[in-house]
């Protein structure tokens, strides 16, 4: 095996014309990882943050990066090689992961690449049927969904708030999910139905006859309709944008309802949902193998499908970054790797 590979990298901050296809080392090997030869990569929000500099994080959060970076997180491919430490893997096995989230938020993740080195606790078998294209799009989207909404997976302090986030009980109640058709909130709709919640989709109207195929029960376009001046008495809403807006929410959900922004940061209507008698809660979405094991057998049988949006060659990232700053994602976008 050559000692390059071919990478994504990037010298400095900026926008996506900061990336660029060269040859980079390959990964060595640590106690406790799987090299793997990655055939897809999803692509998520922390990477074109970290691309730009994490610019919407205060400055004492943002993690410190050493040029040059590689991005990304999300993988499906082949295990070529185990450190003499793993028997959980051999060699030939298909596998998707989430690499070093949020632990590599400086950059060591290094996804955008040929090949990748995964601590093992954070790699699974990959969705048997399932292609290494769909496979790629689900680990941090569709653990971002399952984390919030069924269980958390982790002990780990919240950076987020004082408490722990707590999954609600979702069967029975009445769920709406904002910005339903992008990459986690088209498995947010999955998940809640998955559990027993009758789901509100909200998205644009070029959504509706996907997010019905996914499960919604009802659907509000939101560029028709003002969804907090029309939706009422709701248990739980998971906002998929978030950021400030997220509070206008709060008029739809009944007294003692929950609100789960997945985009927390700059939430400013804490004291009105204590004074509604609601929760207001979010998490950090964290790599766990163990998870997505368990989320494959999910998405082996179609019970959650993976939406893509776009895919693109490695060598063209740029191009996929640009689609992602056009927004109105429909599902994910994907990097073919092989």
């Amino acid at each position: 095996m050559s000692e390059m590979m071919k990478a994504i990298v990037q010298h400095s901050f900026g926008g996506p014309e900061v990336l660029q296809f060269e040859d980079t080392p390959l990964p060595r090997l640590k106690a406790g990882e799987v090299l793997v030869r990655v055939h897809a990569i999803g692509l998520n929000p922390p990477d074109w943050y970290l691309r730009e500099g994490y610019k919407m994080l205060p400055a004492e959060w943002q993690p410190q990066v050493s040029f040059p970076v590689v991005l990304g997180t999300d993988v499906s491919g082949v295990v070529v090689a185990v450190s003499d430490t793993v028997d959980e893997f051999v060699v030939g096995d298909e596998v998707y992961a989430m690499v070093r989230f949020p632990d590599g938020l400086a950059g060591e993740s290094r996804a955008y690449a040929e090949y990748v080195s995964v601590p093992v606790s954070q790699v699974a078998l990959k969705p048997v049927g399932v292609d290494h294209m769909h496979a790629a799009g689900a680990p941090m989207s569709l653990l971002t969904a399952w984390q919030f909404l069924v269980a958390l997976g982790h002990n780990e302090p919240n950076p987020l708030q004082e408490y722990r986030h707590a999954p609600v009980p979702l069967a029975g109640k009445t769920v709406l999910v904002n910005g339903a058709a992008g990459g986690v909130g088209h498995f947010a709709v999955q998940v809640a139905k998955l559990k027993g919640a009758k789901v509100i989709a909200v998205a644009s109207g070029r959504h509706e006859a996907l997010l019905e195929s996914l499960g919604a029960d009802e659907f509000v376009d939101y560029t028709k309709t003002v969804p907090e001046e029309v939706v009422r008495n709701v248990d739980l809403v998971v906002d998929c944008v978030g950021g400030p807006a997220s509070g206008r929410f709060l008029p739809t959900l009944k007294r003692g309802g929950a609100l789960f922004p997945i985009y927390p940061l700059g939430f400013a209507d804490a004291k009105k949902a204590d004074e509604m008698g609601i929760t207001v809660s979010a998490t950090q979405v964290r790599s766990n193998g163990a998870q997505l094991a368990e989320l494959a057998t999910l998405l082996s049988d179609g019970t959650v499908r993976v939406v893509l949006d776009s895919t693109f060659p490695l060598a063209d990232a740029q191009k996929a970054h640009e689609r992602a700053a056009d927004g109105h994602i429909q599902g994910k976008i994907v990097l073919k790797v092989m």
